[in-house]
């Protein structure tokens, strides 16, 4: 039997869902992209991409069926980009209602001297010795993005960034973890980030 943990990328029309999977394939994961939300059952854990606005991604999660089944996951979510930004509860990109799997809301970014934020830019990392980023020194990712999620407890946040003014970049709480920027896209250190996911999942896996 293989140990490679079984991880379902959620097509809701609208993510990086071939580099996702290639990067989550090379960081040790069987994928499976899934169009709807019986692909989620036999899951190891769940990766939620998104591009665009909070309310595109919605409408998309919504209209394949996802909402329910990604609220009641009992194995591991990464939410990549705007799969971060709708894991909490209300966006003021679009005055919509997410996901609310986080408490908080997603904000424009404040005294940004450009919009979007595209490129390559530092992370500020919450020492959490079994995180995401555990073993990374200074990272560097990739950003693309106008809108940053605001949680209401500060403890979730697991590491931050600068563009103008320090924004949230990467949360985690319980079984849920989300990245504002592209770890597909963010060459050896994304692929080292992807890789804490795996094996993340393969010991929930091994514990089922």
């Amino acid at each position: 039997m293989s140990d490679r943990p079984r991880l379902a990328v959620v097509d809701h029309g609208a993510g990086n869902l071939v580099s996702i999977a290639q990067g989550l394939e090379r960081a040790g994961a069987e994928v499976e992209v899934v169009a709807g939300p019986g692909g989620l059952r036999a899951s190891d854990g769940v990766v939620l991409p998104g591009v665009g606005s909070t309310g595109s991604v919605m409408e998309g999660i919504d209209a394949a069926g996802f909402r329910d089944p990604l609220v009641a996951l009992d194995v591991p979510l990464l939410g990549i980009c705007v799969g971060m930004q709708v894991l909490f509860e209300t966006s003021e990109e679009d005055d919509g209602r997410c996901l609310g799997l986080l408490a908080g809301s997603v904000r424009r970014l404040e005294n940004a001297p450009t919009l979007p934020h595209i490129g390559w830019n530092d992370l500020e990392v919450v020492d959490r010795a079994d995180g995401l980023f555990a073993g990374l020194v200074s990272p560097v990712v990739y950003f693309v993005h106008s809108y940053a999620p605001a949680p209401d407890d500060p403890t979730v946040i697991t590491a931050t960034a600068h563009h103008g003014s320090t924004f949230v970049a990467a949360v985690g709480s319980g079984t849920i973890e989300g990245v504002q920027f592209h770890p597909e896209r963010s060459g050896a250190t994304g692929l080292r980030i992807l890789a804490r996911f795996v094996e993340r999942c393969r010991g929930t896996a091994h514990a089922a």
